[in-house]
């Protein structure tokens, strides 16, 4: 056997020739041969994030974005630790991402250094997890990691001992990018959620997630809905949704559970199609966990599966296909001078829109609000925070800029789950990313305030007090944005925001606004 290139090399080069474009970096001692490398063989761009958070969550954005799986580089299980949360809300998310994670060199294992760690375990927790036991493995291990993340549209890792990285070794033969296709729902299925639909009639509702919130899978619900008399929601946390240009109004499904449950009370059966079964997202005494009425659920099609094309084969079964969806409601006019709320800044970025917008939405002061304003804007894409774990808004509007350079990019941020991570303002800076980042700054943890009250404690002590305020100091997002290097403005009302919103759209690039709720 003749070995032609490092084992970092072959990494790289069966990433590229299976389709990888980016790979958001974060590396450290155990990862230079990869670095190298990244020089030695064209086609791999590499991006530098300042923590390993903004790296993974910039993984995720960008393969929503793109459909095909981007790379992060990993410094050792610390590194992949700091990743983890991002990582957390990619599976969830159902994103393909491959992390490629440094480990001591394999002789020096046994010496259990102060950075050695359990990286397989950890690696466990998220995905799928390959180690390379010799430099004969290292292409075909690439080559496997990478069908992992793309055949199971989750994260797969591997693990790379540093002398593996730099021996010689061989390619294995890459498996050429395909989009991956998702199983397709039997006809029995169809027929028999059919069946359960027109007996249903009006106590119905239909909740769409996965591939289901794509242009065509939306259109085919807003038929259904309208041809049974059903109610349809989103997910509600969406991954990817389109929304806008004349698709139907699907708005998410309620977050706190009483008002959830309250939305399906009525329904006899509740078809779920790309989603999960609608459950709460934390536990509240005398409250149940499963939000659907005993006995409606019924899956149309899993997460993993082709959601959209069953939605589209349930509207011929049902010879819905025909039937018009219920027209959404214009734009409302706007106070200029109205102080800044989370319902006018939903309004005024709805307005504001550009077509084919990107739209990265993590925290509910304005999120909800956009949401629904938007129904009925130009055409564009929502990416919302699928696994809650917070910190993902920014890291995610930047790798969704990277995936789609032409197509401005508005991160719409709560200031709390921003801070988590805010290096990635400097990331945008760097790439010259075309991303707007819209900050509501009430300077608290808003929704910790919202879940104290809603356990019996109306009145803040001290130490509550302070535990969800970010007040003391005030912090000052345009001079944090600025030592960052993004142009940043200020706005407390909605003339002011639609101005700021205005130019920096118009000027490009990297730009915030903090925004005084």
């Amino acid at each position: 056997m003749t070995y032609l290139s490092t084992g970092s090399e072959t990494i790289v080069r069966s990433a590229m020739r299976s389709g990888i474009e980016v790979c958001f970096a974060n590396p450290g001692t155990t990862e230079m041969a990869f670095v190298a490398a990244l020089d030695e063989v064209p086609g791999v761009r590499a991006v530098l994030g300042l923590h390993e958070n903004v790296c993974t969550g910039a993984a995720d954005g960008y393969a929503r974005i793109a459909g095909r799986p981007a790379m992060t580089l990993l410094h050792l299980g610390p590194g992949l630790a700091n990743g983890l949360a991002n990582l957390h809300n990619a599976r969830r998310a159902n994103t393909p991402v491959v992390n490629i994670v440094g480990e001591h060199a394999s002789w020096h294992l046994p010496y259990d250094a102060p950075l050695s760690s359990d990286i397989a375990a950890l690696a466990a927790t998220v995905g799928t997890t390959r180690t390379v036991r010799s430099r004969a493995d290292i292409g075909a291990e690439t080559i496997a990691v990478i069908a992992d993340a793309r055949i199971h549209l989750g994260v797969s890792t591997l693990i790379v001992p540093a002398d593996y990285q730099y021996a010689r070794a061989t390619d294995a033969e890459p498996v050429p990018y395909e989009a991956t296709a998702r199983p397709v729902v039997s006809a029995d299925r169809i027929e028999a959620v059919a069946r359960q639909l027109r007996e249903a009639g009006r106590r119905a509702t239909i909740v769409v997630g996965g591939n289901g919130l794509s242009r065509r899978g939306q259109r085919a619900a807003g038929q259904i809905a309208a041809h049974t008399g059903a109610v349809a929601y989103s997910e509600t946390f969406p991954a990817t949704a389109e929304r806008g240009g004349g698709l139907p109004d699907l708005d998410r499904l309620p977050y706190f559970p009483e008002r959830a449950i309250s939305a399906l009370a009525h329904s006899d059966v509740v078809a779920v199609a790309g989603a999960e079964e609608p459950v709460a997202y934390f536990g509240y005494e005398n409250v149940p966990s499963l939000l659907c009425p005993a006995g409606s659920l019924t899956h149309l099609a899993r997460p993993h599966e082709d959601a959209e094309q069953a939605l589209v084969d349930l509207a011929l079964a049902l010879a819905a296909d025909g039937a018009s969806m219920t027209a959404i409601p214009s734009k409302e006019t706007i106070d200029s001078g109205a102080k800044l709320t989370g319902d006018f800044v939903g309004k005024v970025v709805a307005a504001r829109l550009p077509e084919n917008a990107i739209v990265s939405v993590e925290g509910g002061t304005c999120g909800y609000p956009f949401y629904t304003a938007a129904a009925g804007s130009v055409p564009h894409t929502v990416l919302t925070n699928t696994g809650g774990a917070i910190g993902q808004g920014l890291p995610c509007a930047l790798g969704a800029a990277i995936a789609a350079p032409t197509r401005p990019v508005i991160a719409l941020q709560s200031d709390g789950s921003a801070l988590y991570t805010t290096q990635a303002l400097w990331t945008m800076a760097r790439e010259d990313a075309d991303v707007v980042v819209l900050i509501a700054a009430n300077h608290s943890y808003n929704v910790l305030r919202t879940e104290l009250s809603r356990s019996g404690n109306a009145e803040f002590g001290p130490q509550a007090e302070r535990l969800t305020s970010l007040d003391d100091p005030l912090m000052d997002w345009t001079a944090l944005a600025a030592g960052f290097g993004v142009p940043a403005y200020r706005a407390g009302t909605a003339g002011e925001l639609d101005t700021a919103l205005s130019k920096a759209l118009a000027d490009g690039g990297p730009h915030l606004i903090e925004m005084s709720l």
